[in-house]
């Protein structure tokens, strides 16, 4: 089988600004808990799983990371979108689940408990405050942090990330899903792009 995805993405999660799961170090919310959790949505602008077409599929990606990313026992669930036919849904999941091989093949090693796939409305909307909705589920706004020269502070070359590089941000709003609940504090985004055949070198995604 081989299959890709490539698209854009906005992630958030509890931990305070930045992030550690990028490069391994163990997660920390504004509270003091070492535990990230975090929801990432991806619309797939193109994307297959053989003769699957993927293409214009948004998901959502749940995570509760208990300590630092190489320490394992991760609790992952998906939600696809509601336009999505069966095929698309049973696809993703084979993906998602790392059935199929490729970065989510490698970073299922780390899945202690797989909380399985639902429906919902999920959505992706860009502007001044790009926003992630999972309907009934997640609402999650992103504000990115900018530089000295007004530009977008981005991160690059990371160990665990969905892009080469993407923007670092900050991200306001709530989230429950699967029985993960949190605030979110940090924020990404950026394009991506994923497959079976993953070049040397790339970093797995978060």
């Amino acid at each position: 089988m081989t299959w890709s995805i490539s698209g854009n993405y906005l992630a958030g999660c509890s931990c305070a600004m930045v992030c550690g799961c990028a490069v391994d170090a163990k997660p920390h919310d504004p509270q003091g808990r070492e535990e990230c959790l975090g929801c990432a949505a991806f619309h797939v602008a193109d994307g297959r799983l053989d003769d699957v077409d993927l293409s214009g599929v948004t998901f959502a990606f749940y995570n509760h990371f208990p300590s630092n990313l190489t320490a394992g026992n991760w609790k992952v669930g998906i939600v696809v979108d509601e336009g999505a036919s069966d095929e698309q849904v049973d696809a993703l999941e084979r993906i998602l689940s790392g059935r199929e091989g490729g970065a989510f093949g490698e970073l299922s090693q780390f899945y202690g408990e797989y909380l399985g796939v639902e429906r919902a409305s999920v959505s992706l909307t860009d502007g001044e405050k790009p926003r992630l909705s999972v309907g009934g589920k997640t609402e999650l706004a992103f504000e990115p942090l900018r530089g000295p020269d007004g530009g977008p502070t981005t991160m690059k070359n990371a160990m665990f990330g969905f892009s080469p590089e993407f923007t670092l941000g900050r991200t306001t709003g709530t989230s429950s899903a699967f029985g993960l609940s949190f605030e979110p504090a940090y924020g990404e985004q950026s394009d991506y792009t994923f497959s079976s055949e993953q070049p040397e070198g790339a970093p797995v995604g978060r």
